[in-house]
């Protein structure tokens, strides 16, 4: 059976159409999150004509021979004022140059070639142009330039819990939602038992369509690992001296470990040397930092992982970059931290905190909501705050805390008592949500709800 997930990217596809003067829209993406899909229902539903062009298929092999027998024409002596609008002409011998046409270049990553052209795309024709891919291949390779200015992107991710709502058709719970105690207990019980399923299977599209359809969290984990597979697979292209796969998964599993493992950020607030003291230890010494470096570098390009700052003692200058890392997928989380046998109170806290960094996260886009390059957490003496957030609107700054228990009220108090922050926000599982002064309280799955 299949399931048509609505995307929220797509109202921003749709914004991106309705601006005048528009550049290419680039749709980025790792893996398996949907791009192909929502950008062929996007054309379907939005143009008269669409041309698709697969580079890693038969129509891209065409594609790229009527490409480079151009260019040896035109090296030769063939005066052609358009070049681009040439190259489609003869690839589709009915294209029409019109403000209704879409041409999509999908898996824009197998050629630097035509990547690099996207400035001529963009002035030489009426048409719309989409290119999509992974970041799989651009990231190492030197021969893809810089287009600025010639671009608007969007980057889609795997489904957030509105997204996964919305496929399980309970959105309408979510609206109903009240974050400060006046809902149904009823919604609260319903959205609470969906969170966990979520937190459980994560976002990829194809796992959350599995469980739509068989309602089974074993399926759903064989399709997660196929994902997991192939990203490894396909990485392996890449790398000429490193990873097997074996290493490639036990370097997810050592982040897995480094998020049980560590409270307080790195010693030398570095990510990279405290995962490759792991890696090391535990499976292989002849692999060199620099790898790893690499490694980190690919994971986190791959969109596969993403980084927290650190904000010493509460001061928002002293940010430091790449100082924790969280997985960009609850699935792949929640995955790795059973795999490494992590206990069920570990991983409900990790599961929760990752879920919050996410929503933050989203949050840093254009617009931006929040200060700062990435979700941060912050120190205050020998305590940690989970996050802490300076809004771009008002200026207030929020210390918040996850799932919080007794173990953090004397933080909490410190850094209300200092004035270090604006707000205290309690982000928790098992609450009804309340206001008492500047302490906030919501549930944690009703956070996209909440305006900083």
């Amino acid at each position: 059976m299949e399931h048509y997930l609505k995307r929220q990217v797509y109202d921003q596809m749709l914004d991106w159409k309705q601006q005048s003067g528009h550049s290419t829209l680039e749709v980025s993406g790792a893996r398996q999150v949907g791009k192909t899909y929502i950008v062929n229902k996007f054309a379907d539903e939005q143009y008269k004509h669409k041309i698709y062009v697969n580079l890693l298929e038969l129509s891209g092999e065409l594609f790229l021979e009527l490409y480079d027998d151009l260019r040896t024409e035109m090296k030769k002596g063939l005066h052609c004022e358009n070049p681009v609008f040439e190259l489609i002409k003869r690839y589709r011998p009915d294209f029409e140059d019109t403000p209704d046409t879409v041409v999509i270049i999908d898996e824009i990553q197998e050629s630097p070639a035509i990547y690099n052209r996207i400035r001529e795309f963009t002035r030489m024709l009426e048409s719309d142009f989409i290119i999509t891919g992974s970041y799989l291949g651009r990231v190492l390779n030197k021969a893809f330039k810089f287009s600025a200015g010639d671009l608007d992107t969007i980057e889609v991710l795997t489904l957030n819990f509105e997204e996964f709502l919305t496929a399980m058709n309970q959105y309408d719970l979510y609206e109903k939602l009240d974050l400060y105690g006046d809902s149904d207990e009823e919604i609260h019980h319903k959205l609470r038992k969906l969170y966990q399923t979520y937190t459980t299977i994560g976002g990829y599209p194809a796992v959350v369509v599995e469980y739509m359809n068989s309602h089974s969290l074993p399926n759903c984990e064989k399709i997660l690992l196929k994902i997991i597979n192939l990203f490894i697979q396909e990485s392996k292209r890449y790398f000429d001296d490193i990873l097997d796969a074996a290493v490639y998964q036990n370097i997810f599993s050592c982040v897995a470990r480094i998020l049980v493992k560590e409270k307080k950020g790195f010693e030398k607030d570095s990510f990279s040397e405290e995962l490759q003291n792991i890696v090391v230890k535990d499976y292989s010494s002849n692999i060199s930092k620099s790898s790893i470096n690499r490694a980190i570098d690919w994971l986190y390009s791959s969109g596969i992982i993403g980084f927290a700052g650190k904000i010493p003692e509460c001061s928002i200058l002293d940010f430091k970059a790449k100082a924790r890392c969280y997985f960009m997928d609850l699935g792949v989380a929640n995955f790795y931290l059973g795999h490494i046998g992590c206990s069920e109170g570990e991983m409900a806290g990790i599961i929760s905190e990752n879920f919050v960094f996410l929503d933050l996260k989203k949050r840093l886009g254009h617009p931006s909501e929040l200060a700062l390059e990435t979700p941060a957490f912050a120190t205050l003496g020998n305590g940690e705050i989970d996050f802490f957030v300076k809004t771009m609107h008002s200026r207030k700054t929020y210390a918040i805390e996850v799932k919080a228990g007794k173990k953090n009220s004397k933080t909490i108090q410190e850094v209300l008592e200092k004035r270090k922050v604006d707000v205290v926000l309690f982000v928790k599982g098992n609450t009804y949500g309340g206001i008492k002064d500047n302490v906030i309280t919501i549930p944690i799955y009703g956070i996209s709800k909440f305006h900083f």
